[in-house]
C-alpha cells in the first residue's frame, strides 16, 4: 500500500511567512540603528567642527588626539568636545523621558515637563540665584537637581487619591497645577530681584554652550541610572499599554511600574535641565518620530529616542552656530524653530503613532 503524506497543518504553512515577516522587520529595525548611530557619529563630528572658530576638519580630527598647548587644541578638547558630549547625553535624556512620559500617561502629547520637572528646576536656579548668590553653571546642577526632584514628587502625591497609585490622569492634572504654581512663583522672584534676571535668562534659554567637562561628569551618573531604569521598564510598559487591567493579568506591578517610570524621568528630565537648562521639544517630538519608525513596541521606541534625540538636539546646536555665525543662536531655540514645523507636519499629514 503506497505511502499518504500527512496533510499540512493550518498553522505550519502559516508559520514560514510569519517567521520571515519577523526577521525581515527585525533586520529593517536593526539596519535603521546602524544608520543612527552612523548619523549620530557624524552630527557628533560636525558639533566638534563646527565653532566661531574657524578650523580645517583634517586639524579638528588631529587636535583631538594631541597635548592641549595650542589655542586651537584648547578650543577643542576643552570646549567643543565637552559640548558634544552634553549634547549628546541630555538628548539621551530628553529622548527617553519624553517616550517614557507618553507612555506612562497613555498620552501622546505628553513631554518630560508634564511632571513640572523642567519648572522645578527653573525653581532650584531662581532661588539659588536670588538667595544663595549662586553664578556658576555647575552650582546650577545641583540645586536644579533637587528642584526638579521635589516637584515631581508633589506631583505623585498630588495624583494618588487615597491608598490608590497615581493615575494617568491624575498626574497629568498634577503637574498642570505644579506648574501653574511655579511658573508664577518664579516670574515674582525674577520681577522683584531684576538682578538676577540675567544670570537667569541665560540658562532658561536653553544651551549646550559656556558649559565644560565638569557639567558633563556632574549630570552624567544621574543620566546613566534614568537610562538603566529606562530599559528596565521597557517590557512592563508595554503591557501598561494595554490597559491596566491587561497588565496586572500579565503580571505587571502597576504602582511599582508608575513610581519607576517617574523617578526615571525625574533623574532624565532632572540632570538633562539642570545641565542645559529647559530645552523643549525634543521630549515631545523623538517619540512620535520613533514609533513611525518601529511601531508601538516600547523597547523599540525607548532603544530609537535614545539615538533620535541626540541627532536632533546636537543637528540644531549646530545649525544654530551656522546661522548666529560670528555669534550662535541657543539650541532651545533652534528645536522649537526647527521641531515645531516638522511635528505640526506629522500631525497633518497623518495620525499621531499610536502608544
Amino acid at each position: 500500500m503506497p505511502d499518504v503524506a500527512s496533510p499540512p497543518v493550518a498553522g505550519d504553512v502559516a508559520s514560514d511567512p510569519a517567521r520571515s515577516i519577523l526577521a525581515r522587520s527585525r533586520w529593517i529595525r536593526l539596519t535603521g540603528l546602524a544608520v543612527c548611530l552612523a548619523a549620530l557619529f557624524a552630527v557628533a563630528l560636525l558639533s566638534v567642527w563646527f565653532g566661531t572658530r574657524d578650523i580645517p576638519l583634517t586639524e579638528v580630527w588631529r587636535l583631538l588626539w594631541a597635548d592641549p598647548v595650542s589655542y586651537n587644541a584648547v578650543t577643542i578638547q576643552a570646549y567643543r568636545v565637552p559640548r558634544t558630549l552634553l549634547g549628546i547625553i541630555v538628548g539621551i535624556a530628553l529622548g527617553l523621558a519624553g517616550a517614557l512620559m507618553q507612555a506612562l500617561t497613555r498620552n501622546p502629547l505628553a513631554d518630560p515637563g508634564l511632571l513640572g520637572v523642567n519648572l522645578g528646576a527653573a525653581t532650584g536656579v531662581v532661588a539659588g540665584v536670588v538667595f544663595l548668590g549662586l553664578g556658576s553653571v555647575l552650582e546650577y546642577v545641583w540645586l536644579a537637581l533637587a528642584g526638579a526632584a521635589l516637584a515631581s514628587v508633589v506631583v505623585y502625591v498630588l495624583g494618588m487619591s487615597g491608598r490608590s497609585s497615581a493615575a494617568p490622569e491624575r498626574l497629568v492634572l498634577g503637574g498642570a497645577a505644579m506648574g501653574a504654581v511655579l511658573y508664577a512663583v518664579n516670574t515674582a522672584i525674577v520681577m522683584l530681584f531684576p538682578l538676577a534676571f540675567d544670570d537667569y535668562r541665560f540658562w532658561t534659554v536653553g544651551s549646550l554652550g559656556g558649559r565644560d567637562l565638569s557639567v558633563v561628569k556632574a549630570v552624567a551618573p544621574f543620566i546613566a541610572l534614568g537610562v538603566v531604569i529606562a530599559v528596565l521598564l521597557a517590557r512592563p510598559l508595554n503591557a501598561l499599554t494595554l490597559g491596566e487591567q491587561l497588565g496586572r493579568a500579565l503580571g505587571v506591578h502597576v504602582g511599582r511600574t508608575r513610581v519607576a517610570t517617574a523617578l526615571a524621568v525625574m533623574l532624565l528630565c532632572g540632570a538633562a535641565t539642570a545641565a542645559a537648562g529647559p530645552i523643549w521639544f525634543v521630549g515631545l517630538a523623538v517619540p512620535h518620530i520613533a514609533r513611525l519608525i518601529v511601531g508601538p513596541d516600547q523597547r523599540w521606541v525607548l532603544t530609537y529616542s535614545l539615538l533620535l534625540a541626540p541627532i536632533l538636539l546636537l543637528g540644531s546646536d549646530v545649525l544654530g552656530r551656522v546661522l548666529g555665525a560670528p555669534s550662535e543662536i541657543e539650541v532651545g531655540i533652534v528645536t522649537a524653530f526647527v521641531g515645531g514645523p516638522v511635528f505640526i507636519a506629522l500631525c497633518r499629514r497623518r495620525k499621531l503613532a499610536a502608544i
